[in-house]
């Protein structure tokens, strides 16, 4: 177990996780939000999580997410765009479906944001919503995240081309320094 609250758990990936990243990354129902348009193979998979180790030299790392009272690992959290220089880095999250709705994506990035801003230090962190997700809009404004960029007619989608909007937390730790000074 890496880190926890009263609900969940985040942890390193293992190889027994394999056949549910296999499912999750091949749901094709959410390739629009994953900027995926081929499957993975397991074997594809079964090697990310082998190299899966070290935020520092691949800039990336998955982590992921335990429920505590299923004991089930109920999603997953990607950190991407990891750059040590700038001191900021990218998040995604995925709940599995039947997990979704019940504050369990909420708990996780506040779990991983202690882990972002006091373990790396980093400045901020950001992410990249479709327009039309209004789940994740509401779940990172919700979590203090503002928008801050829109990048026009960017995800091409069966019904034709949508917004990628831009939104990023700073430390506030940081914030409250600057304050200060």
């Amino acid at each position: 177990m890496f880190i926890q609250s009263e609900n969940i758990s985040l942890r390193a990936t293992e190889p027994a996780d394999a056949p549910s990243i296999y499912h999750w990354e091949n749901d094709r129902s959410v390739w629009q939000v994953s900027d995926t348009i081929m499957p993975y193979s397991l074997f594809q998979i079964e090697q990310f999580i082998l190299n899966n180790t070290d935020l520092f030299s691949s800039k990336q790392i998955r982590l992921m997410i335990d429920s505590k009272v299923s004991k089930q690992t109920i999603g997953c959290i990607d950190l991407y765009d990891f750059d040590p220089f700038h001191e900021r880095i990218g998040l995604g999250l995925l709940i599995a479906e039947p997990f979704r709705n019940k504050g369990f994506a909420g708990e996780a990035i506040s779990l991983i944001e202690q882990y972002i801003f006091a373990t790396l230090q980093l400045n901020q962190i950001y992410c990249l919503i479709g327009a039309d997700n209004t789940h994740s809009i509401k779940l990172f404004e919700k979590a203090g995240y503002e928008r801050c960029g829109v990048r026009k007619v960017w995800i091409k989608t069966p019904k034709g081309f949508i917004d990628q909007l831009e939104y990023q937390k700073i430390n506030p730790d940081r914030i409250m320094k600057l304050k200060e000074s």
